[in-house]
């Protein structure tokens, strides 16, 4: 990658983050509503101190930190690195504040555009691999951060909107198409050209079996017929785990929905809006979208399954570029990539002949494929420039708050 290229995107995806803050009043930056999100002022900082650890420190042994407090404040997990402070506490940093966070920023971006321009041609290799890594990883706070504002103002009583001016999904969901996919000897994972995560490697061959897909999510109404059958209420349809959680925590319907007054409503980044049955369902666990797939006599994909589709499909849909920053009802040519992250059957474990980044860097994927389900094709908070057939996200099978819905299967 050429220096004015990266200097481009390194540019247009710092700005970004900032204008995706810009809606925000300024109390709005300190709030953490559960221990899974973020304040948006640590996820500013966050992905700054990214870049000063592993490239500004790394490059120049010279470098001054720009306040050495801040490498503790804002490491996130990365335990090579050092200590750092403990994750449900970070709502409580009222300092530094957000000016001084802002500071920081523009400290680092200098810093890093000099680096761009003066890197010594032998070492340009690893500058351009790691600015693209932090750059990924931004994109990736990005999507975490529309994520944490809305459960951060989702907890409001009044229900404040992060955007009064986001416009309603059109459209009217088709009826679902089984796609057949045909079995046998595949390979799967990230072996071409451009930038992919550790955890997407090495390419491998798998054994698949003849299934078939939906070519959409499930919607709104659908999901609503599994409530009103009494989904939640009946232990035959649950794993254990899922069970325990529905129970402990009282789950009744997706996170985000109310009925009052007889009518179902659903909070989004523009506010409460009337559940649109068109809809895909969204901030499901993985628990429900199981729970879902048995009562409808399916099941979940795998995630290999998911790669070799999406690998044939364009990568376009509804994305963050779109600006709905809400899954939308599928269009006639099916419901691939965006809207909203797939739940698969498959856990996130490591590849055969997986070998992690070398050094702390290795900490980014490898050590929590542990515990999680793997998550496929993008969502509306996602950037189409991140995605790609291989990318692998993964979750907690117990958590709500992100952009997750679900896709059937079924064997043939």
């Amino acid at each position: 990658m050429s220096r004015e290229t990266l200097l481009e995107d390194y540019r247009r995806i710092r700005g970004f983050s900032e204008r995706l803050c810009q809606p925000l009043a300024v109390d709005d930056y300190q709030i953490q509503s559960i221990t899974e999100t973020s304040p948006p002022k640590w996820h500013l900082a966050h992905v700054s101190w990214f870049f000063e650890t592993f490239v500004l420190e790394h490059f120049n042994p010279d470098h001054v930190p720009f306040d050495p407090n801040f490498h503790y404040l804002f490491n996130s997990y990365y335990y090579t690195v050092g200590a750092m402070h403990p994750r449900p506490r970070r709502g409580l940093l009222s300092r530094p504040t957000l000016e001084r966070v802002l500071a920081y920023r523009r400290h680092v971006d200098s810093r890093m555009e000099a680096l761009i321009g003066d890197a010594e041609s032998a070492e340009w290799g690893e500058v351009a691999f790691r600015i693209t890594l932090g750059l990924q990883h931004e994109q990736q706070h990005q999507e975490l951060l529309l994520m944490d504002i809305k459960h951060n103002l989702s907890v409001n009583p009044v229900k404040p909107a992060y955007r009064a001016d986001l416009k309603v999904p059109p459209g009217e969901a088709p009826p679902v198409r089984w796609l057949a996919q045909e079995g046998g000897l595949h390979s799967i994972g990230h072996g071409g050209s451009g930038f992919a995560y550790d955890n997407e490697t090495p390419r491998h061959s798998i054994l698949i079996h003849d299934h078939r897909l939906a070519d959409r999510l499930v919607t709104n109404a659908e999901y609503l017929e599994f409530i009103e059958d009494g989904g939640y209420g009946n232990p035959a349809l649950w794993l254990a785990d899922g069970w325990f959680r529905l129970q402990q925590e009282a789950w009744r319907q997706p996170l985000y929905w109310e009925q009052r007054d007889g009518v179902w409503r659903q909070f989004t980044l523009g506010g409460e809006r009337p559940l649109n049955s068109h809809e895909p369902v969204c901030h499901l666990s993985f628990y429900e979208a199981d729970a879902y797939a048995r009562w409808s006599g399916k099941r979940l994909p795998r995630e290999e399954e998911l790669e070799l589709i999406l690998d044939e499909q364009p990568i376009a849909g509804n994305f963050v570029d779109s600006d709905l920053l809400h899954p939308a009802p599928a269009g006639p040519g099916g419901q691939w990539y965006g809207d909203l992250w797939a739940w698969t059957a498959s856990p996130y474990t490591a590849y055969p002949g997986f070998r992690p980044l070398a050094g702390s860097m290795g900490e980014y994927n490898g050590k929590f494929m542990s515990s999680q389900m793997v998550l496929r094709g993008g969502c509306c908070a996602t950037s189409a420039a991140h995605m790609r057939p291989s990318y692998r996200n993964f979750f907690y099978p117990h958590e709500r708050w992100m952009f997750s819905g679900l896709r059937l299967a079924e064997d043939a």
